[in-house]
């Protein structure tokens, strides 16, 4: 999580030095409406913070001098719990479905692996098509890898072949990644399902 705090100084995490913490002889200041004090002694950039009731928290160690910004410390903890819970609140996650067929399947069952496929995709997730092969069936790949491609060519309106197919062991899979993202599938959702009526009374 990275916080601009005016000034060009960026804080990059919340663990810092704060207060009597603080060790170095000299720091470049930062006020709390960012602005730049300067180079000044650690104990007056303490009595500064101190006379204003705020905290003195070192915001880049790496620079020469240190950077310290004087700020409500716990204020900014606070603010940016809030800030990481509403983006873990927004964050969507693409989410990867397996479909499984065989060599042989019959146009009923493949019209329905295709139907619950086309379902994921529509919802922003990625689609991982499988083919088994068996015993002997493993000798003719290619009849797997047609109806591998067959397969994606039905759903070519809504998807894109992300990884084309690749033998491995006796299974042979491919990738289909959504035309829509997650977000875009969301929205259509929510645009076509009606709101809730509420009873007259």
């Amino acid at each position: 999580m990275f916080l601009d705090l005016c000034g060009g100084v960026i804080i990059s995490k919340f663990e810092h030095q704060i207060n009597e913490e603080i060790r170095d002889k000299e720091i470049r200041l930062i006020g709390e409406n960012g602005e730049q004090l300067g180079v000044v002694p650690l104990q007056q950039a303490m009595s500064a913070a101190n006379s204003r009731d705020l905290d003195l928290v070192k915001i880049a160690p790496k620079a020469a001098p240190p950077v310290c910004r004087i700020m409500d410390y716990g204020k900014f903890r606070f603010e940016q719990a809030k800030k990481e819970k509403d983006a873990r609140r927004n964050q969507h996650t693409v989410e990867i479905k397996e479909i499984r067929m065989t060599p042989g399947i019959d146009v009923h069952d493949f019209d329905v692996k295709q139907k619950n496929a086309r379902k994921f995709l529509s919802e922003g997730d990625k689609v991982k098509v499988s083919v088994r092969f068996r015993g002997r069936a493993i000798a003719h790949s290619s009849l797997g890898e047609k109806l591998l491609i067959r397969f994606a060519e039905s759903l070519r309106d809504i998807s894109n072949m992300e990884k084309n197919p690749k033998l491995e062991g006796r299974n042979m899979s491919m990738f289909l990644a959504s035309k829509i993202s997650k977000q875009e599938a969301k929205a259509k959702h929510n645009a076509e399902t009606p709101p809730a009526s509420t009873p007259e009374s």
